[in-house]
């Protein structure tokens, strides 16, 4: 089979899944776009190098794009509404605010993890995000419990530094905080 044929019947493969992952993130009106452009993204990138687990890469792929539509366009309305004098009052509203400020909270912490190695990054996730026990990880995943606890503090710790650097607007200092976790991760 060729490589080409390998990609595109991934594709058709994950493309309901592709499509949920993205419909969670962006609006519905924008889940066929990206997913199309993921498999265009994919493809290209198959072409250029061996893709040896091509549904994690489209679905890797698919996050991303959906994340990145997201900034862009939180990026377009917020220089659009530059040249505002007033906000709307529906704009203005604590309810609004607080769910922008969740949403971000939540991109910011879906970067920081991204900074972890993959075995810390998915300790740290069944802990935080799956509110599973040590225990049940160290069942789970086939580490000491020892182990998964040093993985957790130390993702705790990684991602932790991540957001200060982001809380203190310094890009340069996040950059160099994801410099740092990527040789440690090494």
């Amino acid at each position: 089979m060729t490589h080409k044929s390998t990609m595109e019947m991934t594709f058709l493969k994950c493309s309901a899944v592709l499509a949920k992952i993205i419909g969670g993130i962006v609006r519905s009106d924008d889940v066929e776009d990206i997913v199309q452009e993921t498999f265009i993204k994919s493809y290209e990138a198959g072409l250029k190098q061996e893709i040896k687990f091509e549904r994690t890469y489209m679905l890797k792929t698919a996050r991303n794009l959906a994340l990145n539509h997201i900034s862009r366009a939180s990026e377009r309305k917020n220089q659009s509404l530059d040249g505002m004098k007033s906000l709307p009052n529906d704009l203005t509203s604590k309810s609004l605010e607080s769910q922008i400020e969740s949403k971000e909270r939540f991109l910011n912490f879906c970067r920081a993890t991204d900074t972890l190695s993959v075995e810390v990054k998915r300790v740290f996730l069944l802990k935080k995000v799956y509110a599973m026990s040590q225990k049940d990880i160290a069942r789970y995943i086939g580490l000491s419990e020892s182990t998964v606890e040093k993985h957790v503090a130390k993702g705790l710790l990684q991602c932790s530094l991540y957001l200060q650097q982001l809380s203190n607007s310094d890009v340069e200092k996040a950059a160099t905080v994801v410099k740092h976790n990527e040789a440690v991760n090494k």
